[in-house]
């Protein structure tokens, strides 16, 4: 399930000539965007180290269930997908009709394990803002939020749009769906239960604050 404005550096140097000496261009450093400052604050520069995710997705919805297991190798892509009707395994270099139908849905369950990270790793495709005074929809607590837009073309979802609202330590507490970057909300639910895994710190619970209904994950394995 896009682009923040970010920081920007105003250096003023007033010199005959105006050129910078070089021990002030050694100071200037390039400060992260605040999306990745948010990726980072859940463990993305960790995300190197990963040779496998593996993860059970679940949601319940009033008395209904619905679960699906995903393997994926991220160095290589490898995929495999386990739910009631069967087990398939694809690679993203080479899908069939199959393989297409069942990697949208890794997409949509993928997004929702790891929403932080896909602030980065889809930063070439939003347009982002970033209010550090908001309110949070749910809480109704004071937070900062970090709104992204998807680009208008590619992907499974295009134009959609997600709100994030965190603290100072910038994890992610409560999001906001947006579909078509609708005006109204499509979905609003919580982030809980943070479980670290070789430094990866992933939201395993996700609640609405009216209804029936969770989505959660369980079987979560990284190696």
């Amino acid at each position: 399930m896009k682009k923040v404005a970010g920081l920007a550096v105003l250096l003023i140097v007033i010199t005959s000539s105006f050129i910078i000496p070089k021990n002030i261009k050694k100071e200037i450093i390039q400060e992260d965007t605040i999306l990745e400052k948010v990726a980072n604050a859940n463990g993305l520069q960790n995300w190197k180290d990963v040779e496998e995710i593996k993860f059970t997705f679940n949601v319940d919805r009033d008395t209904t269930h619905f679960e699906r297991t995903w393997t994926w190798k991220p160095k290589t892509n490898d995929i495999t997908a386990t739910s009631a009707e069967g087990t398939i395994d694809y690679n993203w270099a080479s899908m069939d009709s199959i393989a297409n139908k069942t990697n949208a849905g890794f997409i949509n369950d993928k997004y929702w394990l790891l929403a932080p990270y896909q602030l980065v790793w889809d930063a070439n495709n939003v347009s982002h803002t970033h209010n550090k005074e908001s309110v949070a929809p749910m809480s109704k607590k004071a937070m900062q939020k970090l709104t992204i837009v998807y680009g208008g073309e590619g992907g499974y979802t295009p134009g959609d749009a997600y709100d994030f609202y965190f603290g100072d330590d910038l994890i992610i507490q409560e999001w906001v769906f947006r579909k078509s970057n609708q005006a109204e909300p499509s979905m609003i639910t919580s982030f809980e239960d943070y479980k670290m895994l070789k430094g990866l710190n992933i939201a395993t619970m996700h609640k609405m604050g009216e209804g029936n209904f969770k989505l959660y994950f369980t079987n979560l394995e990284v190696k």
